[in-house]
């Protein structure tokens, strides 16, 4: 069993910069590529970024790219969201979440292929 929990969100002032983490635990060899996702009230869940076990490869949608990017330390069993020039339009819930591709070098951007999921950390960005 998967287990994954984010932390580093928190109310931040518009331009500011955070940087979240999705750290993994239990059976953390089935943990392959790894997304984070936001979800606002009333909207769906958004795939942000993504990025294979290597790390080779990357997907950034379009609504972030030039701000944030992802990364990931394998021995520490921890993917990371930096977040620069924070709008308050990116104010929501942002989760992470591992599929079990059974591949190094393979990005996830459909929601079905994600399999385990942390609980959220919340971000808001003040005007």
């Amino acid at each position: 069993q998967v287990r994954l929990v984010e932390s580093g969100g928190g109310l931040v002032q518009t331009g500011a910069s955070l940087r979240l983490s999705c750290e993994a635990s239990g059976s953390t060899g089935d943990v392959y590529g790894v997304g984070w996702f936001r979800q606002a009230p009333g909207k769906e869940r958004e795939l942000l970024l993504a990025i294979s076990r290597s790390g080779s490869n990357t997907y950034v949608a379009d609504s972030v790219k030039g701000r944030f990017t992802i990364s990931r330390d394998n021995a520490k069993n921890t993917v990371y969201l930096q977040m620069n020039s924070l709008k308050p339009e990116d104010t929501s819930l942002y989760i992470c979440a591992s599929d079990r591709s059974y591949s190094n070098d393979y990005v996830g951007t459909l929601l079905s292929r994600y399999v385990d999921w942390g609980q959220g950390t919340q971000v808001t960005v003040s005007s």
